[in-house]
């Protein structure tokens, strides 16, 4: 055994000026080697009953070592890639024999022995390739030196590794329960409900565990390592680690590996190369999420997207050694958005619609006869709506609409047309839509560009408000309301007063002023004014002017509060 120490020191000391002791599983030594995380941070030793994290360039191999001291004693060695398929293998490392041939008890010659560890390739234990978490467990194993040998042919990786002499009582790694699955217990639109069973860490073993889930579009992952590889700082770049710090350039050059192509490719120099620690590989960005939720086994996923497939995992991890378990994932497909029920449209017939906030609505037109144009009234009662109309299936218009708009398409002969209104983000919207293949008079009433209502300051008095407002060339009806209302009027109730739609039958016969027929030929002198009497002094009052088209629609111009002089 003094030998295998020794032998095991001879390999270590070029990592090092200064003198290292070998990890052992002796107890008063582990808490001193566990600390002091140097010792392990550029070695190829693997302490006994610790997890390390390392870097493999790809077609770099790498080679780890670990002691076991006495026979028969139990071994566990486990490997969990990070982000790519790792090939590796764990062999027995056949040593010198303690005596020479001569049986006198020296040790053999220093260069004897170093072209035995060298270049003897050991006794195979165990071999693995894929990005399993993969473990080699023996119950009693032989004492000597055992290499670990690691590849990764994919891309360059992160790794860990973690090696015990004593795996019954460590039990870092949190256990799973008999059935590891995890279960959609509901599914939805937009939410996704899990459950699994609770590990016996922390029901049996009373540790202190919390259950991490994650959801993404692509694949279910296998390892926490995994996962947080994908959600490092930099989703899109990932750099290679620097020489001293995540691997060190001489594990090529002194276990048994080529130095001289790993040199060349790396671009290992007796000083180090400021190119090293630069290599950059892109990285497509992944829509992935990691929620730790405590100790709860149940756990709804919101915000989901209908219609769309998601792959579900769970982790137990140990709070204490925040080492990890993956749960046997899942994967569900959201359901479909309600099919929206399509809106027929009569000819010449006037339809109210109503759409949700972000919401969409779905209308169909057939003419029952050939036709040679089809003319679209749309009137937005409130905000601006968005309107697509397709012919058998071809996109003709796609517009937003505020206010009243008529849009006059090319006919077709047994064309149908599909009308697709889309809310915006503000808020909900009404509207009222017209087709038809017969337009005489229109049914909607044309409307200015300014539908404002102007107040004369100076002619306000303590009894009546003077305003004006547009008209246009085509003659229309205008009715003229009022309605006082309290002095703190707001804006959220000026607004549900601002809705185009509602018309003067909605009205009390106390609050009309009075109706009057107006237009203009010449739109610089289509204006009219009028004077509203008998109103009381210091009152504020809500003025609404209604222009009546042909068919009897109505418009509403935008309300206005005017107030009465309190003194006269």
């Amino acid at each position: 055994m003094v030998l295998l120490h020794w032998c095991l020191l001879w390999l270590l000391f070029p990592l090092s000026s200064r003198t290292q002791k070998l990890p052992t599983r002796d107890e008063e030594l582990f808490q001193m080697q566990i600390r002091d995380k140097a010792f392990f941070h550029d070695s190829s030793v693997i302490p006994d009953g610790a997890e390390i994290s390392s870097y493999l360039f790809r077609d770099t191999p790498k080679r780890y070592f670990f002691v076991v001291e006495e026979d028969n004693t139990p071994l566990s060695v486990t490997v969990t890639p990070c982000d790519a398929p790792l090939e590796w293998k764990l062999s027995l490392q056949e040593l010198p024999e303690d005596t020479s041939g001569e049986g006198s008890g020296d040790l053999e010659p220093l260069e004897q022995q170093k072209q035995q560890i060298i270049n003897e390739e050991g006794t195979e234990l165990f071999s693995y390739k894929g990005n399993d978490v993969e473990y080699f467990i023996s119950s009693s194993s032989p004492s000597g030196l055992y290499q670990l040998d690691l590849l990764s042919t994919e891309k360059d990786t992160h790794f860990k590794i973690y090696a015990t002499t004593t795996p019954e009582s460590d039990q870092p790694y949190p256990e799973l329960p008999y059935d590891p699955r995890v279960d959609v217990t509901s599914l939805g639109r937009t939410t996704v409900t899990l459950a699994w069973k609770p590990s016996p860490t922390a029901s049996l073993l009373k540790q202190p565990i919390q259950y991490c889930v994650v959801i993404n579009k692509e694949h279910n992952f296998k390892s926490l390592c995994a996962v947080e590889a994908k959600l490092s700082a930099d989703d899109t770049f990932m750099m290679a680690p620097k020489p001293g710090l995540d691997f060190s350039p001489f594990d090529f050059a002194h276990f048994g590996f080529p130095s001289d192509n790993s040199g060349k490719e790396r671009g290992f120099q007796a000083k180090p190369s400021p190119k090293l620690g630069r290599h950059v590989y892109s990285r497509p960005k992944v829509d992935i999420q990691k929620i730790c939720i405590g100790n709860k086994n149940i756990f709804t996923v919101s915000d989901l997207k209908p219609d769309t497939q998601y792959y579900f995992d769970v982790f137990v991890v140990n709070i204490n050694s925040n080492m990890s378990t993956a749960y046997v994932g899942t994967f569900a497909r959201t359901k479909e958005e309600a099919k929206q029920k399509t809106v027929e449209l009569k000819d010449g017939k006037v339809t109210d619609v109503f759409v949700k906030r972000k919401g969409a609505k779905i209308l169909r037109f057939a003419p029952v006869s050939s036709h040679q144009k089809v003319t679209f009234f749309i009137h937005s009662c409130l905000d601006a709506v968005q309107i697509q109309v397709r012919r058998d299936g071809k996109l003709l218009l796609s517009q937003n609409v505020e206010g009243i708009r008529q849009f006059q398409l090319r006919g077709k002969p047994k064309a149908k047309y599909l009308i697709r209104l889309k809310g915006n983000k503000k808020g909900a919207s009404m509207l009222k839509i017209l087709a038809t293949t017969r337009p005489t008079k229109q049914s909607f009433p044309s409307l200015p560009e300014d539908t404002r209502i102007k107040a004369f300051d100076k002619l306000r008095t303590c009894s009546s408000a003077t305003v004006a407002w547009l008209g246009t060339q085509e003659r229309n009806k205008f009715c003229i309301y009022k309605k006082e209302v309290d002095d703190n009027y707001n804006e959220d109730q000026k607004k549900r007063e601002q809705n185009q739609c509602l018309g003067p039958d909605i009205r009390k016969k106390s609050e009309k002023v009075l109706c009057k027929y107006f237009h203009s030929q010449n739109l610089q002198k289509a204006v009219t004014t009028e004077t509203i009497k008998g109103l009381q002094p210091g009152k504020s009052y809500l003025l609404d002017v209604y222009v009546i088209g042909h068919g009897g629609h109505s418009v509403k111009y935008q309300s206005k509060v005017v107030k009465t002089r309190k003194f006269c």
